[in-house]
């Protein structure tokens, strides 16, 4: 049976895909060496680390998935052994990415909008909270160390602008 269309894990998802996107962008812009640059600033991370960071941040919306079908979702499990602490190139983050997005394709294809008011219950919260919060929080997350890794590459002295950072909607107006 072909997934039925869901319009808010559909919006979701768009999103997700859109700061993967950007988050691919701002990768490539790296040179080899700028994965050890660490900004002069207390208890910064080097380049490296963000990058790892950012895989971590992806691998926290693929748990959120399989909390909620963890029956469909079992083989999830298996990207932790495939968890990068400390990349060694960029190119090994942009395929974890990549393997990423595969993942949370595959969980939003069984998710259904009834899902997002589901509560599922957290190391935080044991009452649980709504499975869109949840997405939406480690959203937050990637998008917040996307932009540390703007900032970083701001401050490496790369041409960045907002629309490394930002897809821009136009209107599509009728023919």
């Amino acid at each position: 049976m072909d997934h039925v269309t869901e319009p808010l894990c559909d919006a979701i998802l768009s999103k997700i895909h859109e700061q993967i996107e950007r988050t691919d962008h701002l990768i490539a812009m790296l040179s080899p060496e700028q994965l050890n640059w660490t900004p002069e600033i207390s208890g910064a991370w080097r380049t490296a680390i963000v990058l790892g960071h950012l895989l971590d941040c992806l691998a926290g919306i693929c748990a959120v998935l399989v909390a909620v079908q963890p029956e469909k979702l079992a083989y999830f499990n298996r990207l932790r052994e495939t968890r990068i602490e400390t990349p060694h190139t960029a190119q090994e983050v942009r395929d974890g990415l990549a393997l990423y997005q595969k993942h949370i394709d595959a969980g939003f294809a069984v998710l259904e909008d009834a899902d997002l008011a589901r509560r599922i219950p957290t190391a935080f919260v044991k009452s649980g909270e709504p499975v869109l919060t949840l997405l939406l929080g480690n959203l937050e997350h990637l998008i917040n160390h996307k932009h540390q890794l703007f900032m970083y590459l701001k401050l490496m002295g790369a041409s960045v602008a907002s629309q490394d950072l930002y897809r821009f909607r136009t209107e599509v107006r009728p023919r």
